[in-house]
Formats: structure tokens, C-alpha cells, sequence
């Protein structure tokens, strides 16, 4: 537990710590949950209305709806995470929330698939807004004790509600069709997430305020211009790239199992129903197991649960690609679960380890821009590989990537846990790379 005046408010001490703030992370967790669940629907109800209802045929044509969300998503969490330093977490939930309406909505009433793709673009902005703010404010409450656990919580949240919005939406499907009984759910869950957002979820950027006010490097407050901070996050600091590279990478997995695997598991004979709970499968352990691994990291750190969960996510997708059993499928699902619960959240830990806390949430944007860059990459590099070579082969490729973003993470990332890194961040020994100003000469030798 630490104790923290806020310069802002100077009669209001700010407590970091999971349980000073039990009951907004409470909140938060809860709103991540439902951010998951907006999205979960779309990943077992939407690959098959291309076919069945619009007529599409084209593997690539069918998964550019990813691409659409991926893309404006990537751009949404830059834009986001610089605003949130300004304005605050809360409003860009709020705004975010509202872009989920026309997302549902452009669905129930499309006429042409390139409707659904149009609505993707709304669910990016919704994705981009919700749950960077959702995980940036826990991030601001607990502070730097116990931050990977926090960030475990935060994405076990929303990949628990990925995995049931999944499962809802495979048996509204298998009752009610394709449209509209997936999106009315979509729609229930956005309101109730606006409803407690506007609420009781208090906004959180005092508390990222105040533990920068205590930081040591005190000349460091000042925020990088986004040019500057994506310089520094993507060369400058080599740790810092590799986590950057990871993200991308997981995400060209994360693609396959929304836009290929559904199309994968339906030409082997797999109910709707069926493909929801296998993709169900994956999210959950996913999902869930970021809690425990969360924890793990703040007592190992955060390297290898990093470096193992990258390569086991490549290893359950060889699996997927390998078998042709519904018990090899859950085998290879329950593995990229694994190693997504392993390198996920702590990707974004070693991020808010690694920042000045006056900069944060830029730095956790420009991460998750390179991160969502894989949604709007990897549908149109797996799709096209798959156009030319069936979808078994895009699976062997993106397996093959995960082993190459392996060999990137051993040699370039150190540890960034506070208590267990050997050096100091970057910026510290190289202000100007952040801030614009010089190195501090170093002190004048003493004369005799």
C-alpha cells in the first residue's frame, strides 16, 4: 500500500494498491469483461454469414473484416493512449461504448458484405477506446506493486467474456440464426457497460498523476510528442521492440483463430455450435490463466513467462495444423491458450514497468498500435496465403512467425520487473530520447 497526494487536489490522498482500490478495479474488471464479450460474438457468428448469407467465397474477402477492425483498432490505441494523459480514462470509455451502437447495428441490417465490413471499422474504435482505458485505469490504481497481477486480472476479465460472448452467440446461432439474436446480445452488453462506466467507474488519471509526482526522475513529467515516443518505443529502447514485435505477432495468431479457424473447423464437419466451444476453449484458458501467470510474473518476471508463451502459441497452432480429431483441436486450443495467458498480459506489464508513469498511457498506445497492426496485417498475409495454398497452409506460416518472434524475444529482451532488472530503462540514462533534453553532464571534477 502506498500513501499519495495528488499536487491536483492537495486535501486528497491517493492509495495505490489492488486493495485501497478493491472496489473501482472491481468495476473496471467488470467493464473489461463486457468489452470481451462485444467482441466475442463476432468471432464464432460472423465467418459463416459470409457464405451462408452474403454468398462470399473468398477466404480473403471473408476475413476482411479483421483487417478492417484490426487496423483502425491499432490506430484508435495510439490516439487513445495520448489522449488519455489529457482527458482521462473515462470519457474515452464513454465515447468508446458509443461506437459499438452503429457496429451492431450496420450488422443486423446489412444488405452486402462490404456493410459488415463498414462495421468493423466502428468495433476498432470501440476495442481501441474500451480496453485500453479499462486496462490502463487498473494499471493507474494498483501502481507498480503487484502491477502484473492487476494486468492478469484485467485480460483473464476480458477473454473470460470473449469466450462466453463466443458461446452465446454459437447457441443464439444454432437457435435463432445468423442475425439479429448475436447482436441484440451485443447490444444488451454495450448498455450495460455504459451504464456503469457513466456511474460508479470514477476516473483514474489521478492516480497515475500522483505516483508520478513521486517518481525520481522528476524531469521526466513532461509528455513526449507521439513521433518522439514511437521512436523511442520501437528503437531506441531494443526490449522495448521486441515486446513491441511480440504483440504483433500474437495478434497474426489471435487472426487466425477469429477469421480462420471457424472456416477451418466448419469444412472438417464442426457444428457452429461445436466451432464456439472449441474457440471458447481457447479464450477461456487464455483467459483464466492470466491471472496465475500475471502473478508468476511479479515473482520471476516478466522475460520468460513472455519467450515460453510466445512459443507454446506457436506450437498450438502447429498442433491445430497437424491433427484431424476434434481431441487434437482441443489439445492445440488449450495450448495457444496457454501460451497466450502466459505472454499476453505480461507484454503490457513489461510496458507500464518500462514507462514513466506521466507518459504511460502513450507508451502502452504505441504498443498496442504495433500489437493491432497483427489484426490488420495478418488477415491479409495468412489470407492470402491461404488463397493460394488452402487455410492449412496459412496455419504452418503463422506457427512459423511464432517461432521467429521466439528467437527475437531471447535475443533482445531484458527483464523490466523493477526488482529484478539489471539495468535501468532507457530514457533514464538518455532524457533527450523522451523528452527532447540533453544527457545531464556529468559533475565537474573536484579541483585541488
Amino acid at each position: 500500500m502506498t500513501a499519495i497526494t495528488s499536487t491536483a487536489s492537495p486535501t486528497i490522498e491517493y492509495r495505490l494498491g489492488l486493495r485501497e482500490n478493491w472496489w473501482q478495479f472491481a468495476l473496471f474488471t467488470g467493464i473489461t469483461l463486457l468489452v470481451g464479450m462485444t467482441i466475442g460474438v463476432e468471432r464464432v457468428a460472423l465467418p459463416p454469414l459470409a457464405e451462408h448469407t452474403f454468398g462470399v467465397v473468398s477466404i480473403l474477402y471473408t476475413v476482411s473484416f479483421v483487417a478492417a477492425f484490426g487496423a483502425v483498432k491499432a490506430v484508435m490505441n495510439l490516439v487513445a493512449g495520448r489522449l488519455s494523459d489529457r482527458l482521462g480514462r473515462k470519457l474515452l470509455l464513454l465515447i468508446g461504448w458509443g461506437f459499438a451502437l452503429p457496429y451492431a447495428l450496420l450488422i443486423i441490417f446489412a444488405q452486402a458484405w462490404w456493410w459488415v465490413v463498414a462495421a468493423n471499422l466502428f468495433l476498432g474504435v470501440n476495442q481501441g477506446l474500451t480496453w485500453s482505458m479499462s486496462v490502463t485505469a487498473k494499471v493507474d490504481l494498483v501502481g507498480p506493486a503487484g502491477r502484473g497481477l492487476a494486468v492478469g486480472l484485467d485480460e483473464s476479465a476480458g477473454y473470460v467474456g470473449t469466450g462466453l460472448g463466443g458461446l452465446a452467440a454459437g447457441l443464439l446461432v444454432a437457435s435463432y440464426g445468423l442475425r439479429p439474436a448475436p447482436y441484440l446480445l451485443a447490444l444488451g452488453v454495450v448498455a450495460v457497460g455504459a451504464l456503469v462506466t457513466f456511474g460508479p467507474a470514477r476516473e483514474t488519471l489521478p492516480w497515475a498523476r500522483a505516483e508520478a509526482n513521486r517518481h525520481t526522475h522528476t524531469d521526466q513529467d513532461a509528455t513526449p510528442g507521439v513521433g518522439q515516443l514511437a521512436r523511442y518505443m520501437s528503437w531506441h529502447d531494443r526490449s522495448m521492440l521486441a515486446v513491441c514485435q511480440a504483440g504483433m505477432v500474437n495478434k497474426f495468431a489471435d487472426s487466425l483463430v477469429i477469421g480462420f479457424f471457424p472456416l477451418y473447423f466448419l469444412h472438417h464437419g464442426l457444428s457452429v455450435a461445436n466451432v464456439g466451444v472449441l474457440v471458447g476453449v481457447y479464450a477461456w484458458v487464455w483467459g483464466l490463466g492470466q491471472v496465475p501467470t500475471g502473478w508468476l510474473a511479479d515473482r520471476v518476471g516478466r522475460r520468460w513467462p513472455i519467450t515460453a508463451g510466445t512459443f507454446l502459441i506457436g506450437a498450438g497452432i502447429a498442433v491445430i495444423a497437424s491433427g484431424h480429431a476434434l481431441t487434437v483441436w482441443y489439445l492445440g486450443a488449450i495450448v495457444m491458450g496457454a501460451g497466450m495467458a502466459l505472454a499476453y498480459p505480461n507484454l503490457i506489464t513489461a510496458v507500464a514497468d518500462s514507462a514513466h508513469p506521466a507518459w504511460r498511457g502513450g507508451a502502452l498506445g504505441v504498443y498496442r498500435l504495433w500489437r493491432d497492426s497483427g489484426y490488420a496485417l495478418g488477415p491479409l498475409v495468412l489470407g492470402a496465403i491461404a488463397a493460394l495454398a488452402g487455410i492449412s497452409a496459412a496455419l504452418w506460416v503463422g506457427a512459423a512467425l511464432l517461432g521467429a518472434s521466439t528467437l527475437v524475444l531471447v535475443l533482445f529482451l531484458r527483464e523490466t520487473q523493477p526488482d529484478r532488472r539489471a539495468t535501468a530503462p532507457p530514457w533514464q540514462d538518455h532524457p533527450e530520447w523522451v523528452s527532447g533534453q540533453a544527457a545531464a553532464p556529468p559533475p565537474p571534477q573536484a579541483t585541488r
